[in-house]
């Protein structure tokens, strides 16, 4: 009780000193203290007043927060004291508030009727009851407890077939749209095909009708075999004895022009391809290095080299002008002769030999038209000289040039076909065909088979493209020509699929026979485009294909590698896999 009363006079003369001095303002909102806290508070400011130790106790609750008073100058806060003291009690009133019979529950079960008391008016002595708003009421039928079990079952049953019946449309929607999807992607892959189809046949009309390369004059002699071999079945068919002899002399006869007209129109274009090439040859050779910057602006550099062989395309450019005038002719003659001047030696000294020969013709005034060939050979001599690394160093860049006899002589191999000594690079790597060079090979299939490498062309292109995504490292695609396709696709597999015999070559590819092995022409499969994606899903092999097909393809595998065992290159391979499986046909037969 002393503490609560000087508690009281403190608070007191606070109030008195808060009116007295304002720097002490009330607080409202102050947080309220934590109950527990173990400082001792100190009463300061009490004039007077004794100072005292005061504990605070611990509870359980937490007392509402009534305010207090902050020192505007030190910062100190002041707190009620029914703040900081334990909350009240209640007076005890004698008797056991909660007990456990309050907390149990107890359960009866009773039977209860409740008392509905009803009464009816009747007509009698002295009443009068209007009987026109009476109705007629009749029993129903009584409904059992079976009858009521039975239509709540049905009724469940009932529910459960509309509910199924959802789903069972659902599920036909869903196959529907699945059924629709498929047929829509089959539908584009079918007009996918078709154009495919009509983009090679009007790839193959413009090649027939515009030929540029040697593959379109290939081309052009496989379309005239097959129209000599299909006349030839006619007229061995329908005509005998001199009248045969005299149609085959016309066919040959036809056949001779038609050869003459081919022959006409590809000097034609190997002349446009040649003078395209020189053109490229000297804009590449020209044209100042680029690079980009990082803010992707183009920069362009010109050194000496790019600007001497700019001058030298200028004058080439001016020399091979047909239409100048005779001085302006004499001009570049002249022009020429000063820059070939500078380096003595016998290119330069044939050039002007016929640049004097030229300017003496001139004087003497011959016709222009009689000079084209000598004016032909300066221009081809002075096109060596431009690609003469001594004379234009950049050239070095775009042509091999041997630094020593010794590479020109070890990289020269001599063809049995031309007897010429001919670089590698003429050369095809082919097992067979690889004592001949390119042209000789060109030449023969003219004369002869007149085959049409474009199409194993592109089926080699597309094997290299599978393979690249298979595996990254697979080097034998790469190690395959031309003919060695035609090879697996003529003589191995017939030129046919292996499983429908579809014989469009646009539309066979090669595939793996074993898919964790990479492709090879003892491991490989001739399929249309249809039929790969479905081999391509095969785990097993021997559980998808039957035991006939099996042996066939084996067969053909073997027939591949007793021919690909002949080129050295591949046979590496071949030996090396036959280790890596000593159990396979080919390594129990080699």
């Amino acid at each position: 009780m002393e503490q609560s009363q000087i508690l009281k006079e403190c608070v007191k003369q606070e109030e008195v000193d808060e009116t007295a001095n304002p720097q002490l303002s009330k607080v409202g909102a102050l947080e309220p203290p934590a109950l527990g806290h173990e400082e001792e508070p100190v009463l300061a400011d009490c004039a007077g007043v004794e100072f005292v130790v005061v504990k605070n106790e611990h509870s359980y609750k937490q007392k509402a927060f009534l305010g207090g008073y902050r020192h505007q100058l030190t910062g100190t806060e002041y707190h009620h004291a029914a703040v900081q003291t334990l909350p009240r009690k209640k007076p005890d009133r004698g008797m056991t508030v909660f007990s456990r019979d309050s907390q149990t529950v107890r359960l009866k079960s009773h039977n209860q009727q409740c008392l509905v008391n009803t009464s009816t008016q009747m007509a009698g002595i002295g009443c009068y009851v209007s009987c026109m708003k009476d109705k007629l009421v009749t029993p129903g039928k009584y409904i059992t407890a079976d009858e009521w079990h039975d239509r709540k079952l049905r009724a469940v049953i009932f529910l459960q077939s509309l509910a199924r019946r959802w789903l069972a449309q659902k599920a036909v929607d869903q196959l529907r749209n699945e059924q629709s999807r498929q047929l829509a992607w089959l539908e584009m892959q079918e007009r996918r095909r078709e154009s495919e189809k009509e983009d090679q046949q009007r790839d193959l009309y413009q090649r027939r009708m515009n030929p540029k390369r040697r593959e379109d004059f290939n081309l052009l002699y496989k379309a005239l075999e097959m129209w000599r071999l299909e006349e030839e079945r006619l007229i061995n068919s329908s005509q005998q004895g001199a009248k045969r002899k005299e149609a085959l002399r016309l066919l040959l006869e036809k056949e001779t022009q038609l050869i003459r007209a081919i022959g006409r129109r590809q000097i034609v274009t190997q002349t446009n391809n040649y003078e395209k090439m020189i053109r490229d040859f000297l804009n590449k050779s020209a044209s100042p290095y680029q690079w980009h910057t990082t803010n992707n602006q183009l920069i362009e550099m010109d050194t000496l080299h790019t600007i001497t062989a700019r001058k030298l395309q200028d004058l080439y450019n001016n020399i091979s002008l047909s239409t100048v005038s005779k001085m302006q002719r004499l001009h570049l003659l002249m022009t020429l002769k000063e820059t070939i001047e500078e380096n003595e030696c016998p290119l330069t000294l044939d050039i002007l030999e016929l640049i004097d020969r030229e300017v003496d013709l001139m004087t003497r005034k011959i016709k222009a038209q009689s000079l084209d060939g000598l004016r032909n050979r300066i221009c081809t001599l002075f096109l060596q000289y431009i690609k003469t690394a001594a004379f234009n160093p950049i050239v070095r860049k775009m042509l091999k040039v041997y630094q020593s006899p010794s590479q020109l002589q070890n990289d020269m191999f001599l063809c049995h076909g031309c007897r010429c000594c001919l670089p590698s690079a003429a050369y095809n790597i082919s097992g067979g065909l690889s004592s001949w060079c390119q042209r000789c090979i060109s030449l023969d299939n003219i004369a002869r088979s007149r085959l049409d490498f474009s199409v194993y062309k592109n089926i080699l292109k597309r094997l290299k493209i599978d393979e690249q995504k298979l595996n990254k490292e697979a080097k034998i695609p790469w190690l395959l020509q031309e003919e060695d396709i035609w090879y697996l696709v003529e003589v191995v597999w017939a030129s046919r699929s292996a499983l429908n015999g579809k014989h469009d070559l646009h539309d066979l590819v090669f595939v793996r026979w074993d898919l964790q092995s990479d492709w090879s022409p003892w491991n490989c499969l001739l399929l249309s485009k249809e039929e790969t994606s479905g081999h391509l899903e095969v785990k097993d092999i021997k559980e998808v294909y039957e035991k006939v097909f099996i042996c066939e393809v084996e067969h053909k595998h073997e027939m591949a590698r007793q021919h690909f065992s002949q080129i050295s290159i591949l046979a590496e391979y071949l030996d090396s896999q036959s280790a890596a499986d000593p159990h396979s046909v080919s390594s129990k037969i080699n």
